[in-house]
This record gives structure tokens, sequence and C-alpha cells, in this order.
């Protein structure tokens, strides 16, 4: 029996990178898998892939910082599969400058697409926890739901050049405590996984064929310095940053039923490289 048999998982940003490893993570343990990307040629990817590991899955395509997207991924699990049982709020990026160059839009866009997003998504999902929660009560069944945020290391410590990254993903940690506390009730975990260095097209080397992610009508260039990539694999302990599938392998972990004891926590994968 695969661990996640018979789940519905939300996965926001799952068209590529950590979050597509976490939609094939889950997938494979049986989870059935809402997909979300900007657009339909990732989000076809990932459906494909999860597909061929036996699980089922549907589109939800879309900006996650929308007004109605929190709205539109619940209803597109409720109506596709009859229920929801676990929400990974992954969907993010991160548009750098040091304080007196970020301007007001890139600020709003970091603490949009970070904390407001996942905020909404949760709102969305509220209703349907609650009366689902209370119906598995009265009928004497009892499971936990899953929630599962992700920040980062620069939420944790901070990181210069980074004021509205970090600023976005310190946001959900709190909202993870908050909602810990608010859902504990209704037998919800809620946790949160902190990525360090994670080898993404993100965190790829600047010069290396730099990719650019088109965010609404914006073009945000990806990557990192070499010579800085150099520097954090010497100060992370394992010498190396984490591959995306390492990555999910930490989410995972927060939503089988094994963690069901465990909730409000922040879970480091990092290699474990404190800043």
């Amino acid at each position: 029996m695969k661990k996640l048999q018979g789940k519905i998982a939300i996965v926001t940003g799952s068209g590529r990178g950590i979050g597509q490893a976490i939609a094939l993570k889950l997938a494979s343990e049986g989870a059935s898998i809402v997909v979300n990307d900007l657009d339909s040629g990732p989000t076809d990817d990932t459906i494909s892939k999860v597909h061929a590991l036996g699980s089922k899955a549907v589109a939800c395509l879309g900006d996650v910082t929308a007004p109605d997207f929190g709205t539109r991924i619940v209803a597109a699990a409720l109506e596709t599969f009859g229920g929801l049982d676990i929400i990974i709020n992954n969907a993010g990026y991160a548009w750098d400058g040091v304080i007196q160059k970020m301007t007001d839009e890139q600020w709003q866009a970091m603490l949009d697409v970070h904390a407001t997003a996942p905020f909404r998504i949760l709102r969305a999902a509220a209703d349907y926890i609650r009366e689902a929660s209370k119906k598995e009560k009265t009928e004497s069944r009892s499971f936990n739901r899953k929630v599962v945020n992700i920040s980062s290391i620069a939420g944790l410590y901070g990181n210069a050049g980074q004021m509205g990254y970090s600023a976005g993903k310190a946001a959900i940690l709190g909202m993870t405590k908050t909602m810990a506390k608010e859902w504990g009730r209704y037998q919800v975990n809620v946790n949160c996984v902190a990525f360090g260095l994670i080898q993404t097209r993100m965190t790829q080397p600047v010069g290396s064929g730099d990719a650019i992610a088109k965010i609404g009508e914006r073009e945000v260039k990806m990557g990192i310095q070499p010579e800085f990539i150099e520097f954090m694999n010497k100060m992370i302990p394992l010498g190396r940053g984490g591959t995306p599938e390492e990555a999910a392998g930490a989410v995972y972990l927060m939503c089988i039923p094994e963690s069901d004891y465990v909730t409000g926590e922040v879970v480091l994968a990092s290699g474990g490289l404190v800043m």
C-alpha cells in the first residue's frame, strides 16, 4: 500500500524544478495532483510524468498572485477529484536588489508571491477543510490533512540583496505557526520546509545559459554568480547544493502519516548550512 494512496494534493509552481519534483514524489506514493504553472508546456510535462507513475493529475494554469487563483485551484481539486488532503505552497521566485535600488514594485511582488498567494489558497480551502473535518468526526472517521509551506534560509537568517525575498519567506514562517494553531482542531498538520542552496534554474551559475522567468509582463533573470556558489558549497557541511529530488524528499516527510504529530514546525533542508 502506497503511503499517500487516495490522497489529493495541490502543488503550486509544479511545472519544473522543486515543484515538479514534489509533485512526482507525492504521485509516486499514490496521490492525485493538481499541477500549477504559468504556462501549459511545463504543466503538461508534469502531468505526463504523473500519469507515467500511475497517478492522476489535472492542470490549474495561472499566476498564483491573481486575486481569484486561490479559489480556482481549490475548486480544481474539489471538482476533479472530490476532495483535498495536501496543500503545498511552493510557487515563487527571487527578484533581487539592495535596498537603495529596490523599487516598490519589486518589494510588493515578493510579498505577493511568497505570502499573499499562499494566504489566499489557504483561505479558499478553509470552508472545505472545516466542513470535511466536522463530517468525518460525526462518522467516527479521522485522518490528518497536511499543509507544507516552502520557505528559505533567507527567510530565517536574511540574505544581503534579498530584502523582499527574505521578507516574503519570513512571512510564511509566521503564517505556518498561526495556521497550525487555527487548524489543529481540524486534524491539519501545518509545517514549513526551508531550503538552502538547491540546484534549480533559479540558482544556476550566471552565464551558463541564463534562464529568464517571464512573470506577467516582466522578465526576471535567474542565476547566481559562480564564485558565490563555490563559496556556498564550501560553507555547506555536506559539501554541495541539494537536488530538487532531495528537496522534495523533505516535503514528502511532512505529508506522510509518520508526521501526524508534527505541526507548526520549520524543517531545514540545507545540507547543514546555517547562515
